[in-house]
């Protein structure tokens, strides 16, 4: 803690500098972010071989990696942390990274598969069981919880 003087008639005392409670936290945050895998995207996951180390999906059963939202808006402004979060647990479109061996084979349900490895899902806001990763989450669906394909996600409203 540094000390300032404070200049009066009466002899000098020293006063504390005050440490604002926004200084720390903002260290701290800063902390935080140096140490945090950023969040995973399908772009960042086929530079790596962290895909291989995913759970493999059985039965009919599809691994299914959430979208991300964008960190930052067109005109330059910035979410916070707290509303991407929000956003990626209430994302409604995903992307394929895994089929299990009998995904879309009942051909009682399914004419034709409703989606293939890579593709950008539609899927119901709750379905589906959550499993946390680093750097993120993936889903495992099951292969009539998809309610149809999408081109380019960012082109759904996603509230934040």
């Amino acid at each position: 803690m540094s000390k300032e003087t404070l200049s009066t008639s009466a002899p000098e005392e020293e006063i504390p500098k005050i440490n604002f409670g926004i200084e720390e936290n903002n260290s701290e945050e800063k902390l935080k972010s140096i140490n945090t895998k950023p969040p995973l995207t399908p772009e960042n996951l086929e530079d790596t071989h962290e895909v291989n180390q995913l759970p493999e999906p059985s039965g009919y059963r599809i691994l299914v990696l959430p979208f991300t939202p964008r960190e930052k808006t067109k005109g330059g402004i910035l979410f916070s942390q707290e509303s991407l979060d929000k956003a990626r647990i209430a994302t409604t479109c995903g992307y394929v990274l895994k089929m299990g061996d009998l995904a879309y084979k009942d051909n009682k349900k399914f004419d034709k598969p409703w989606c293939k490895l890579g593709d950008w899902v539609i899927f119901a806001r709750y379905a589906g069981s959550r499993l946390p990763i680093e750097g993120g989450e993936v889903r495992l669906l099951n292969d009539d919880e998809v309610l149809g394909t999408i081109k380019d996600p960012e082109s759904i409203l996603h509230l934040i």
